[in-house]
């Protein structure tokens, strides 16, 4: 994984202020999960939501598109829902997702990027990617955000302006926290699927592609897939209005049944 840096890059588009820093030109960037040749919907979600932020602080956005030949072809779509920039990170071993290929990819494109702010769906991929960056990086890391927003912060050490507010619900859901991260970059959050309205693509919308070099070794190798099986999701828990769940009380097979027919008689699914 990358050396260690400083907590702000060093670029001719950082001014110091009140004892703070702020990035007026490092790009706003997603990561753009994909599997199978498919990006994963939460990404587009955030493409949409990561063009607003960006608009909000005057910076390109970007996403981090990794994958093995042939994932190239996903960047038009990424275009057309709001990218300028998509940094590829290509090689042979990206096909199938495994944690440490993918954060060394990762690490890579923002040690390139310099961004100021970068998304992750809150999938089981983002949930294991995303703590694993912040960590190489000593960036901040917001959790299940359902909601993102530029806004300004001030306490002891001085005043910073246009930083992510990252807002999720905390205490079971009892209040809503604003947590921001005015000391260290990138500021990091994985959003919740489905909190983001999907924007309408454009397709005439052209951007630019970035090749990030891949540097791999055997330490990032600790497991090997040796086999794949992929089945059709049967149920969209994602767009259900009713979601009805069963554990190990129902006792069997026979009775989880019950479980079926109450979603049924709901109108819902079974989670």
């Amino acid at each position: 994984m990358p050396s260690r840096t400083c907590a702000f890059y060093g670029q001719a588009g950082c001014l110091s202020y009140g004892g703070g820093l702020r990035i007026v030109s490092n790009p706003v960037l997603v990561f753009a999960e994909q599997d199978g040749g498919r990006l994963a919907e939460v990404s587009l979600e955030l493409v949409g939501k990561g063009r607003e932020l960006a608009d909000r602080v005057g910076a390109p956005l970007g996403a981090i598109l990794c994958g093995a030949d042939g994932a190239e072809a996903l960047a038009d779509e990424l275009f057309a829902y709001g990218c300028d920039d998509v940094y590829l990170a290509r090689h042979a071993e990206l096909e199938t997702y495994r944690t440490l290929p993918c954060a060394r990819a990762v690490c890579d494109a923002i040690g390139m990027a310099k961004p100021q702010i970068v998304l992750y769906g809150a999938t089981h991929v983002g949930r294991d990617l995303a703590p694993r960056v912040a960590s190489e990086l000593r960036a901040g890391l917001t959790a299940d955000c359902t909601d993102l927003q530029i806004g300004d912060h001030k306490d002891s050490k001085g005043e910073y302006k246009d930083l992510l507010l990252q807002i999720r619900p905390a205490f079971g859901g009892n209040i809503i926290a604003t947590i921001v991260c005015p000391n260290t970059r990138p500021q990091m959050a994985t959003v919740r699927e489905g909190v983001m309205p999907l924007a309408k693509p454009d397709r005439t919308r052209k951007g630019r592609t970035v090749e990030v070099p891949v540097r791999l070794d055997e330490e990032h190798f600790p497991v090997a897939v040796l086999r794949r099986e992929m089945r059709d999701r049967k149920v969209d828990l994602k767009g259900a209005n009713v979601v009805v769940a069963g554990g190990a009380g129902v006792g069997s097979k026979e009775n989880f049944r019950l479980v079926a027919d109450l979603a049924r008689v709901l109108g819902g699914v079974v989670g």
